[in-house]
């Protein structure tokens, strides 16, 4: 696998890469393929109204990640060679098929699909979820899949503090962050439970300390992190997860995770 390229040399406009997003997903609609967006690209898509504080922050966007099911794939490839992206199938076979990258070295875009899971820190599963959410992953997922993250950047905190924002907490897929979905994963596996209380407390303190966010959104940010905190730590808990418990930090709960760019 190569190394991790540095991702300043590969920057490109926001505003691009989202349109390239929805190109993307609507170009695998009409294929009748589901693809959805995910990443900091993915935020920015669904969070149409706190996405108006980006500019506030300091970031670099360089790629476009996405989530598609495995069945899918050769249909997928095809889609994306008919629209001038060139397949490093190398990736696809050292990841067992759970994962693709895609170039077009001509607009310098860079596009990462994982199939069917997003296996990161942690693993999210991702089946029957691609239909029930556009253009995006579900809400639940996409603020999971920042959260999972055991060495969480602030790119990533700044993309969670953007989707508590944008949307309120409920038990539904629509327009809202399904609590019961994250309460449900975090009460199966105790590290992911871990990780998760671990990053919504930084979330919480680095959101107080912000002097882009005004004392409105920094209170409403607290709120969401309050009352998720406390959906996932009076969600049922598998055998699996009493059981880890046990272990504690004394052992590495979570996976490490290389990039492959």
């Amino acid at each position: 696998m190569a190394a991790p390229r540095d991702p300043t040399s590969f920057t490109i406009e926001r505003a691009a890469l989202q349109l390239e997003a929805t190109r993307i997903v609507t170009a695998a609609d009409a294929a009748g393929i589901s693809v959805r967006a995910l990443g900091s690209v993915g935020v920015a898509l669904h969070c149409a109204a706190s996405s108006a504080l980006l500019p506030r922050f300091d970031r670099t966007y360089a790629d476009i990640d996405l989530a598609a099911y495995r069945r899918n794939a050769r249909e997928l490839t095809a889609l994306f060679v008919a629209m001038g992206y060139h397949d490093d199938r190398e990736v696809f076979i050292a990841s067992e098929g759970s994962r693709s990258i895609f170039n077009d070295p001509a607009r310098r875009i860079h596009l990462d699909v994982f199939y069917d899971r997003l296996d990161f820190c942690h693993v999210i599963p991702l089946a029957g979820r691609l239909e029930v959410d556009h253009p995006t992953i579900p809400l639940a997922e996409l603020l999971l899949s920042k959260l999972q993250i055991v060495k969480i950047n602030e790119k990533d905190v700044v993309d969670a503090i953007l989707l508590l924002l944008d949307h309120p907490l409920g038990s539904s897929d629509s327009e809202v962050i399904d609590i019961d979905r994250i309460a449900a994963l975090a009460g199966e596996d105790w590290g992911f439970w871990r990780t998760l209380t671990m990053n919504l407390e930084k979330v919480a303190a680095l959101a107080r300390s912000y002097p882009q966010l005004n004392a409105a959104e920094r209170t409403q940010v607290d709120d969401a992190v309050m009352d998720l905190k406390s959906r996932i730590d009076s969600a049922p808990r598998s055998f699996a997860w009493r059981l880890r418990a046990r272990v504690g930090d004394r052992r590495q709960w979570w996976t490490d995770v290389d990039e492959v760019h």
